[in-house]
């Protein structure tokens, strides 16, 4: 999955990576596509009875595809969708991929996980070659607030505690979700200058724990 092409001075594309059984109308990933002129979803396919293999190639053709850096907002499954991608492409630090919202990644490892699941684990372990946040609810069902902390630490990313919210997806009613709009544009900021400059892996962290520190004085630490 190698060779990518200089990046061009552009802003980010923002492309939202669903999980199983896909987003719904009402699921915050179909409101921003909706409503930002820079947001597309990636279509993965195989929503109900999803393959790793299949899944992660779709993934690499948006990427490809895309004519600017590209930030993915993903929610669940779609977060391990992600993870793979960036195991298996061998991308440089920040390029195509410039950063990633990782909300409610479901835990394919644990004991019972359905068959749906299964097909992604184990989960990856490394540093992801970009900038992140993981996002997490610490009454998931498809993900325990511990287990979700552990994933972040093993991807190198940013993590918030959002609270008792469910698995974060129209359910949970949180609608447009102003508060993951506000974290996607600091990853956004993070990614890079806003000139077509990558941001040095030292200087993203800075910005997502600055704005990370600020955000705790709000609801999304407590």
């Amino acid at each position: 999955m190698a060779q990518f092409s200089t990046p061009p001075t552009a802003l980010p594309t923002v492309l939202t990576v669903p999980g199983l059984n896909g987003s719904g109308p009402s699921h915050w990933q179909t409101l921003w596509e909706q409503s930002r002129p820079d947001t597309a979803r990636v279509e993965l396919g195989l929503w109900s009875r999803p393959l790793r293999n299949a899944w992660v190639t779709k993934l690499d053709q948006a990427i490809r595809q895309a004519q600017a850096p590209v930030v993915l907002a993903a929610h669940s499954l779609g977060c391990l969708a992600v993870a793979w991608w960036a195991q298996l492409s061998g991308q440089p630090y920040g390029w195509p991929v410039a950063g990633a919202l990782l909300v409610a990644p479901a835990d394919v490892d644990r004991h019972g996980a359905p068959m749906e699941l299964q097909g992604f684990a184990p989960t990856p372990r490394f540093s992801l070659p970009f900038p992140s946040i993981v996002v997490a609810s610490t009454d998931d069902p498809w993900v325990s607030i511990e287990r979700a902390h552990s994933m972040a630490a093993d991807w190198g990313s940013h993590f918030i505690d959002a609270g008792p919210q469910g698995h974060l997806n129209a359910a949970s009613g949180i609608g447009w979700w102003e508060e993951g709009q506000e974290l996607l544009e600091r990853v956004i900021s993070a990614s890079g200058d806003g000139h077509g400059h990558v941001r040095l892996p030292s200087d993203a962290r800075s910005v997502l724990a600055i704005n990370a520190t600020d955000a705790a004085q709000g609801q999304f630490l407590r």
